[in-house]
Parts: structure tokens; C-alpha cells; sequence
């Protein structure tokens, strides 16, 4: 791939939310169960891998650069959006709540969205305006992402941890 062609880090999460919410329309489009499952599967592998960068590359970089609630309030987003992860890949589409639960987490992903993209002081306007290097960011991500994805596809999507969701046991 040519330097032009190599996504910055924004240009890199935004294509993977397009991405996704292109996925969950699919998902309320589909008819049959195992198109159903296909696709779910696949969502939460994209929303793993995705939220996995974001916070091993992308956060931390933020870190002391962006407004600390938000990016505070975006782990704990994440951890939430983990929990129905695991859930929906626990279960399958002859499941009672299956496809509420993906409606829910599509609901979820796109609040989520919102606060990183288009808010006027969402957190990818913040970190441009701190001046971080998104063409680096952007590299290291794209090199953590092959890597995942290409490790999840062998050996399986591992259980998601919510580190900030430690208080309460689930059954």
C-alpha cells in the first residue's frame, strides 16, 4: 500500500463505524437464523477488534491530551458494549432475546459514535486539535488490527474484559 493510501487514525475508526452500522442494517434486514448468527458473529469479531485498537493504541495516546471524562466515559462505553458482546456470542438467533440484545448493542455503538465523531468536541476533534501524530497512530493501529484479526480468526474471539464494570458479578 502506497504512504497515500494508509488511513490516519480517524479516517481508520470511522471507516470501521461505517462498517459496522452497515453490518447492523444487514442484521435487521436479514431473514433466517443462520444469516442472522453470520452476521452477528461477525459484528461482534469487527466490534472486538475495534474497541481492542481504540484501547491499546488510540486511548492511551489521548491520554492527558482530551477532556478525561469523555475518555473515561468511552472505556466504560466499551465495557458495556463487551458485555453483550459475550452475550450474543454465547447465545444464537432461536434465543429468546438474541435479536434484542444485537438491536440494543447497535443502539449502543451508535451513541458511542456520536461522542468520538460528531460532537463538536467529540473526542477525535480533540485529539487533532492536541496536535497527536494520526498518521503513526493510524500505521500502529492498522498493524494491531491485521494482527488481531488474523489471530481471532485462528484461534477464536477471546472473552471480552470490562475492566471498569469490576463491581458486579453477572451470571
Amino acid at each position: 500500500m502506497d504512504e497515500a493510501a494508509k488511513p490516519d487514525a480517524v479516517a481508520l475508526l470511522k471507516a470501521d463505524h461505517r462498517k459496522v452500522a452497515g453490518l447492523f442494517d444487514d442484521f435487521k434486514a436479514a431473514k433466517g437464523a443462520g444469516k442472522k448468527q453470520a452476521l452477528a458473529e461477525q459484528i461482534c469479531m469487527e466490534l472486538t477488534v475495534h474497541t481492542k485498537i481504540e484501547e491499546d493504541v488510540f486511548y492511551p495516546a489521548c491520554e492527558g491530551a482530551i477532556d478525561e471524562a469523555l475518555l473515561k466515559e468511552a472505556y466504560v462505553e466499551h465495557d458495556a458494549a463487551k458485555v453483550l458482546i459475550a452475550e450474543i456470542e454465547a447465545g444464537g438467533p432461536d434465543d429468546e432475546f438474541y435479536d434484542s440484545k444485537v438491536k440494543v448493542l447497535s443502539e449502543m455503538i451508535e451513541h458511542h459514535v456520536e461522542e468520538e465523531e460528531k460532537r463538536v468536541e467529540g473526542m477525535f476533534s480533540q485529539a487533532r486539535k492536541a496536535g497527536l501524530d494520526m498518521d503513526a497512530l493510524g500505521e500502529e493501529m492498522a498493524a494491531e488490527k491485521a494482527r488481531l484479526i488474523a489471530s481471532y480468526k485462528a484461534g477464536g474471539v477471546p472473552r471480552p474484559k470490562a475492566p471498569t464494570l469490576g463491581g458486579t458479578a453477572l451470571a
